[in-house]
């Protein structure tokens, strides 16, 4: 018995290499791009704990749920960290990474999330990464939401190790990911003694066996089906255009913010300035007195298939997201998205304008 999934040639190392090339064009990078086999929390570790240390000093910003996973993983590693938090309905600012970085002179390692699609938040990375630049600390970047729906530049914006993953705006699967590593991030993880080595984590075992080695032979057998998906979801993007896809999902986060306001019953956008929402996920306050869970249940009991979710943790209390990325960042996902939290705000007895809504919408996508 044969099967479209089954009895598949196996990946070569030459494909493999060719695959990463392709996602280095899609950053625009020069640098080393690593496609490990795991979701994105394994480069996401795996460079923490290759760069950090004891003699580590971190500036670890928090905006969202992420970066506080990335300070524990500092401290876990020996490294003291600073954290800069910010409310989760804004960003950080460069001025802000400018006084911490002149209040603590000894930073050498800062960490910060591009978008987090937990709390629908964005940062403006390029003016960071000037700030940080001119620190001469090292820049550790997750962009895992961010890739696909608005520009990630790692070489423009000093990016010393840049993480995606491509389940959100790509559209792609999850079980592959890929870092970006400068030279002085390798260099870092090289003089590093605690960086992992022989372990699955270890980014130095990809840099001395895979990339030093002309990439002729993979360290193990790679997820082959992960690794065709991912080649796929590349292969879409470029049929597209990049621009086009990005293009897509800031039309799918004003379209959502602009119904969500309009529909009205008590609904509003969480992350205050439209200028500092995210693109590929727009986030919601849930009306006082009706919890945002509660709400998202009623409104995916008429299509579970609908991009809605609460929020993670405390924030299911309050918090609404509607996930317009990848292959829902459509008019349609919008609309009908809309369609149902109106229509379950007015099984609470609110007042809601849904027509209106559907109309503001279609009038914000660009």
């Amino acid at each position: 018995m044969t099967h479209p999934f089954l009895d598949l040639t196996p990946l070569s190392a030459a494909h493999f290499a060719s695959i990463e090339d392709r996602v280095a064009r899609l950053l625009s990078t020069g640098q080393d791009v690593v496609v490990m086999q795991g979701e994105a929390l394994l480069p996401l570790e795996g460079a923490i704990r290759a760069t950090a240390g004891p003699g580590t000093t971190a500036l670890n910003v928090i905006t969202g749920p992420y970066g506080q996973t990335f300070g524990d993983w500092l401290r876990d590693c020996g490294a003291a960290v600073i954290d800069l938090a910010v409310p989760f309905h804004t960003a950080v600012g460069a001025e802000q990474i400018r006084r911490a970085l002149a209040e603590h002179p000894e930073i050498d390692f800062v960490s910060l999330v591009h978008a987090e699609a937990a709390t629908g938040n964005t940062n403006p990375v390029a003016e960071i990464g000037e700030v940080v630049k001119e620190h001469g600390a090292l820049f550790y970047l997750d962009a895992v939401a961010s890739v696909g729906a608005e520009p990630v530049l790692p070489d423009a914006w000093g990016v010393d190790l840049c993480v995606i993953g491509a389940q959100k705006a790509m559209g792609g699967p999850a079980g592959v990911s890929a870092v970006s590593v400068s030279e002085r991030a390798w260099a870092r993880m090289a003089a590093n003694p605690r960086a992992p080595r022989r372990s699955y984590l270890s980014l130095l075992d990809w840099k001395e066996r895979w990339v030093d080695g002309g990439r002729r032979a993979l360290l193990h057998a790679p997820a082959q089906l992960e690794m065709l998906a991912l080649e796929a979801c590349v292969e879409r993007i470029e049929a597209e255009g990049l621009e086009n896809v990005m293009a897509r999902h800031a039309s799918a986060a004003a379209a959502t913010r602009a119904g969500a306001t309009a529909l009205g019953g008590g609904l509003e956008p969480y992350v205050y300035e439209a200028a500092e929402a995210a693109p590929v996920a727009t986030t919601l306050r849930s009306p006082s007195g009706v919890l945002a869970s509660e709400l998202v249940a009623r409104a995916l009991a008429s299509d579970p298939a609908l991009p809605l979710a609460a929020g993670g943790g405390a924030l299911a209390k309050e918090m609404i997201r509607v996930n317009h990325y990848g292959a829902d960042a459509t008019p349609g996902a919008v609309r009908s998205s809309l369609t149902a939290l109106g229509a379950a705000l007015a099984e609470r007895g609110l007042d809601v304008d849904l027509e209106g809504a559907l109309r503001a919408a279609d009038e914000a996508w660009r």
